[in-house]
Order: C-alpha cells, then sequence, then structure tokens
C-alpha cells in the first residue's frame, strides 16, 4: 500500500522517465531505468569464443576460437560480457557513464555476476581500468571503478593511465591501439604508484580487469601486459557489454598455443 502510494506521489509530482527510453516511470521507486529496458537488453548467444567470447558462427569447431584469438592470442586469460552495446543496454550505459546516474553501477553489475561468474570465481581481486586523472576529474567518477566496488571482491588499483589522450571511444581501431600503448607503458605505469611491498601482494595472484565496454580489446590488452610485467600469474576480463564484431572461426592447428591452454 505505501509502496504504491509513494509511486503515485512521485509520478505526480517529478513526472520521472526511463534514463534509458524516456518513457514516464511506473514503479520509480524501483530505479531510474523501465522493467522492460532491462528485459530488453540483447544478450551474447552461444557458441561464444573460448578466449575472448565473441560470438562464433558455429558450435561445429572443435576448438571454438575466433579468428582474432588465433591470430594474435590475447594476454588475458579469458573475457566475458554480460551483452551487447546495442538497443536498451547501450542506452543504460550511457545513462550510467555520460548522464552520471551511477545508482545504475548496481543493477549492472549484478548483470556481470550473473554472466560472468565462472570469470569471478577463485580471483584475488577485480582491478577497474583506470582513467586519466584529468578525465576523471571532468567526469568525476571512473565508471569501471563504480561497477568494480558492485562484484563482490576486493578492488585493487595498481594501473595508472599515464598518458591524456583523445577517449577510446573516438578512435578507430588502429588507433585505439597506438593510444593504449602511449597511455599505459608496460613498467613506468606501476613505478608511478606501487612501490616494492606492494609489487609483492600482486606476485602469482589472479586478477579480473573491469570495464563497462569492450570494443576491439586494446584497452583490456594494454591493462593485462601491465599487470602481467607486474607478475600477476593470470589476467581475467569482464565487462558489462560489447560492441558485436562477429569472425570467423577456423580449425587451428594442433600445435597452437591457445590449444594447450583450453584442452
Amino acid at each position: 500500500m505505501l509502496r504504491t502510494a509513494t509511486n503515485t506521489l512521485l509520478r505526480v509530482l517529478l513526472a520521472p522517465v526511463c534514463a534509458a527510453c524516456r518513457t514516464p516511470l511506473q514503479h520509480p521507486i524501483d530505479g531510474a531505468v523501465c522493467q522492460p529496458c532491462w528485459i530488453q537488453i540483447p544478450k551474447l548467444a552461444p557458441p561464444l569464443c573460448d578466449v575472448c567470447g565473441d560470438p562464433l558462427p558455429s558450435a561445429a569447431a572443435p576448438f571454438r576460437l575466433c579468428q582474432r584469438c588465433l591470430s594474435a592470442p590475447p594476454r588475458y586469460e579469458v573475457a566475458r560480457s554480460a551483452g551487447l552495446y546495442a538497443g536498451s543496454l547501450r542506452a543504460i550505459i550511457h545513462a550510467f557513464k555520460y548522464d552520471g546516474r551511477r545508482t545504475l553501477a548496481t543493477a549492472l553489475a549484478a548483470l556481470m555476476i550473473e554472466t560472468g561468474h565462472d570469470v569471478l570465481s577463485g580471483a584475488d581481486a577485480v582491478v577497474p581500468v583506470p582513467m586519466h586523472p584529468w578525465r576523471a576529474m571532468h567526469r568525476g567518477f571512473n565508471q569501471a571503478e563504480d561497477l568494480a566496488r558492485q562484484l563482490g571482491l576486493p578492488v585493487w588499483r595498481p594501473i595508472r593511465r599515464v598518458r591524456y589522450g583523445p577517449p577510446q571511444a573516438s578512435l578507430s581501431g588502429r588507433d585505439r591501439r597506438t593510444n593504449v600503448t602511449l597511455a599505459f607503458g608496460r613498467r613506468h605505469a606501476f613505478s608511478a604508484c606501487w612501490d616494492t611491498g606492494h609489487a609483492r601482494l600482486l606476485r602469482n595472484r589472479t586478477v579480473v580487469l573491469i570495464d563497462d565496454v569492450m570494443t576491439t580489446g586494446a584497452t583490456l590488452e594494454g591493462c593485462s601486459l601491465a599487470l602481467l610485467d607486474a607478475g600477476v600469474a593470470q589476467v581475467r576480463v569482464l565487462t558489462v557489454a560489447r560492441v558485436l564484431e562477429p569472425r570467423p572461426s577456423i580449425r587451428p592447428p594442433e600445435h597452437h598455443p591457445l590449444i594447450a591452454r583450453h584442452q
């Protein structure tokens, strides 16, 4: 009774709309996004690449690996995402990231936990992908940090972005990789933020990199390299969404390094 009255009062006084689809919220106390938008989130349908988690065209291959991972095996062990960066999920992430709807971090993290339970299982900590301090100051928060705090594991911050450059979302695939190389240098990123004692904490650990969207994977690959250089034993990746870039699956040669890892 009280809940119904509160929803009615909020609708009359504030006329709130869904942060994603902009339709009037029928139950505003339940959150900034309407239930239909959560239900309509586009999911990643199997089969998925065993390594990066990209969709594959067929499950017929004995080893489910995409062309990108076979051509250039990533340094992270596995990557998974809660859904596709499209439709309602794209709108929800935009509201969270650019409109400052930080309360959405809890619901988005719940999606990550549901999809990435195996990625989080047995890990020592989660590591949010860092923003340059100037960009974080301009936005007011780091969306990866907000997500990481909701995942039930210790949050470690061993990586520092050492170069201020254009946002990854504004760059082409090749420019993203160049930007990441300059931003996360393989050694000096750690010397800036970890002393010897902290470096020992990283050694032989398993950590999960956290970000909102995976596009080309350049940022996550750069962060993985930095963590492995610091002595981390295994890096996994978990994001809310990924940009869908279908790639063909092929049968890898028996000596391929990824085969031994995933047998």
